[in-house]
């Protein structure tokens, strides 16, 4: 069974409209939402989702980690950090040929997205400078691309845009009171300056957290407050399970009750209507049915092949099989896209 086998139309009956409030998105307002009972929840977001995105379609993206391990920052969720023994070992920056082979194979297995993540905690002049060789090379073979670097000056931000750079990463992680708990070698405002400079480039933002590591459910309707508050809201919502790595200082916390999960996912599509949703970090433990849930909860977008970065993901023919099983197909890149990622 292969890609091309997720193409399979799907038809999705339009809705009635589904009004969203005015102004900005408060805490107590999405902490509602997410104690709202789970059948009247999905049918929300579901209703918001086929009103967005009537075609039904789901993205696929893969991601790549082309500079490895090292990084200086203390995260506590992060395997590639300086100060945790995990196992994982500092490497250089790939070289073009290798991640050029690599989005090859990723656009052969379908996906029309490629990310590309660097340890760092924020990239010097030269590093960038090697970013936007890559960038250019991947863009050349008709994908979208994408890049996670930690922070970015304008001047960087500037430089990425114009190798051909459509999206920038830069996760939240979590609501800015529960921040310090999970890293200080950074502050909440460094990250909202990041999406800044990044939007001032004309790069779209992707940007969006992880639960699973201890915190409380104010914390997550405060992510959810944070992420929908931006003005605009981004266009990708990566939502991760936290994957509990031995060594981490969160390896031992509890998980994340499916349920909770599938309702963070309908929440963000409520709250970020025409955003992609995407399924990212923990997929690998939670099963079909807990993703069909969180498909029919408004997910439209997955990380797709078997690694992210240095931590497990399903691979491609267990992707390909649950798709096919729902009768959901995968996105494919439209003419005018091809056309703008060659250019």
């Amino acid at each position: 069974m292969g890609a091309n086998d997720l193409q399979q139309t799907i038809t999705l009956h339009r809705p009635t409209k589904v009004e969203t409030p005015p102004g900005p998105w408060t805490v107590e307002a999405i902490q509602a939402l997410l104690d709202k009972p789970l059948m009247d929840l999905l049918f929300e977001a579901q209703t918001v989702h086929r009103q967005h995105f009537p075609e039904g379609d789901i993205e696929l993206a893969t991601l790549l980690s082309v500079k490895t391990g090292g990084c200086p920052e203390n995260c506590g969720y992060c395997p590639q950090s300086a100060e945790f023994d995990t196992g994982v070992k500092a490497q250089k920056l790939m070289e073009v040929d290798e991640v050029l082979r690599a989005a090859q194979a990723a656009k052969d297995a379908g996906a029309t997205r490629f990310c590309m993540g660097a340890a760092w905690r924020a990239p010097k002049d030269r590093d960038v400078e090697k970013v936007a060789v890559l960038i250019e090379a991947v863009k050349g073979l008709g994908m979208q691309t994408c890049a996670t670097l930690g922070m970015l000056e304008p001047h960087h931000a500037h430089q990425l845009k114009a190798a051909g750079l459509d999206y920038y990463n830069h996760n939240l992680d979590t609501a800015p009171e529960y921040y310090t708990d999970i890293v200080d070698t950074r502050s909440y405002q460094d990250r909202l300056d990041t999406l800044a400079h990044v939007r001032s480039a004309g790069i779209s933002v992707c940007c969006g957290g992880i639960v699973g590591m201890g915190e409380q459910p104010v914390h997550r309707a405060g992510l959810i407050a944070q992420l929908a508050n931006l003005n605009p809201y981004p266009e990708s919502v990566p939502i991760n399970s936290l994957v509990r790595v031995p060594g981490t200082p969160l390896a031992d916390s509890e998980p994340v009750d499916p349920f909770d999960f599938v309702r963070i996912i309908a929440v963000s599509r409520i709250t970020m209507p025409t955003a992609r949703v995407r399924l990212s970090a923990g997929r690998q433990q939670m099963g079909d049915a807990v993703q069909a849930l969180c498909f029919m909860a408004g997910a439209n977008s997955i990380f797709y092949g078997d690694k992210l970065l240095v931590t497990g993901n399903p691979d491609v023919d267990a992707d390909v099989q649950l798709l096919r099983k729902l009768g959901l197909r995968s996105r494919r890149t439209t003419a005018a896209e091809e056309a703008g990622a060659c250019a």
